[in-house]
């Protein structure tokens, strides 16, 4: 029996309780006090909604994590990085905010973890024939990690629980392996994964279509950035332990995070080549193709969470094979996915085309 069993209970209960109660008391006071969402050109959505959910999600994780975990190896810092996205998301979900200032939120929170806990990736572990890191690329490749994972995660919550249920799948997957392998070193991110999966239950509860709540800004950075430590700490894991896939640790980091760092690419890719701002929004995300296809809003969160676990469950199966092969087989995969959406568009393009040709002419 692990020493950590009846705290890592007593934290996802702890957790997901809180959120469970939480959110009803939220729903009732953001009608009160008419803090809703307006429907627009880009939302699926169409009634006015609470975007408050991340609320209840950070009231659970933070409470269970700071009355059970131990708060050792950065996971003190994490907090403090959680509180700063908490209010960032916040004030995002009440009364906007611009890129360049959830930017700078994001900035501050992973500066608490790289400087004042050195939680970093300090290896490539042969990706490129690249081992150790300089210190000042190490820095910079973890900010862009960190920043890029929490802005994937935000950029996914575009449907009734979808976010929710891609970060249950990873937070699950991560926390499995801190709790197997992690021992006295990565065994206390376990618990941040376990009760990040308490407050999601919790609110999950509330969030499937049709949701009563969305998990907004307050929720998918905070989600994001615990993400994202927990991605770093399972490569660095791999690193110091050996343990449970070694020097393969950083791709199958990636494959456990395939959907949302795949669709960040993608719709990333897509604006750029456009000549538009990549940041600027648009209905092209990959849970919007699959609307297009004909899909309900709950099959697309159900098919998109299959499409992670199919591909964590490959990477895993084929980890011994190594970084290079397993990075090259996923960018092939991410291409043929790519392309496969790109010609379904253009097919639905060409329909709705015509039918309008043929209204006109009728």
């Amino acid at each position: 029996m692990n020493n950590y069993d009846i705290p890592l209970s007593l934290s996802w209960m702890w957790a997901f309780l809180v959120s469970l109660f939480a959110v009803p008391s939220i729903i009732y006071i953001a009608h009160l006090k008419n803090m809703l969402d307006t429907p627009n050109g880009r939302t699926v959505h169409q009634s006015l909604t609470p975007r408050l959910g991340g609320v209840a999600v950070f009231a659970g994780f933070m409470s269970a994590l700071t009355i059970f975990a131990p708060l050792d190896n950065g996971a003190k810092e994490l907090l403090a990085g959680c509180i700063i996205l908490f209010f960032v998301g916040l004030k995002d979900d009440l009364v906007g905010m611009s890129v360049s200032k959830k930017f700078v939120g994001q900035l501050l929170a992973t500066g608490i973890v790289m400087i004042m806990a050195d939680v970093r990736i300090t290896s490539f572990q042969g990706i490129l024939g690249i081992h150790t890191l300089p210190v000042g690329i190490s820095y910079a490749f973890t900010l862009g990690v960190i920043v890029g994972i929490t802005n994937a995660i935000n950029l996914i919550d575009g449907l009734d629980g979808l976010a929710g249920t891609i970060v249950l799948i990873v937070s699950g997957t991560f926390g499995y392996y801190f709790y197997a392998y992690g021992g006295s070193s990565y065994g206390n991110y376990s618990f941040v994964a376990v009760c990040l999966i308490g407050g999601l239950l919790g609110f999950l509860r509330y969030n499937f279509h049709r949701a009563p709540i969305f998990m907004g800004d307050t929720g998918s950075l905070v989600c994001g950035f615990i993400v994202s430590v927990m991605a770093i700490q399972f490569i660095e894991m791999g690193l110091r332990v050996g343990a449970p896939f070694g020097s393969s640790a950083p791709s199958v980091a990636v494959g456990i995070l395939f959907v949302p760092l795949f669709d960040t690419l993608r719709v990333f890719s897509l604006r750029m080549l456009a000549g538009r701002s990549p940041f600027a929004p648009d209905k092209n995300h990959i849970h919007h193709r699959i609307l297009a296809m004909g899909f309900q809003q709950i099959s697309t969160v159900l098919l998109l969470g299959l499409l992670n676990i199919i591909v964590i469950l490959f990477v895993i199966r084929f980890a011994d094979l190594g970084n290079t092969v397993l990075i090259v087989a996923l960018a092939v995969f991410s291409a043929l996915l790519s392309v496969f959406f790109g010609v379904y568009q253009s097919r639905i393009s060409r329909r709705q085309l015509l039918t309008v040709e043929k209204a006109n002419l009728s």
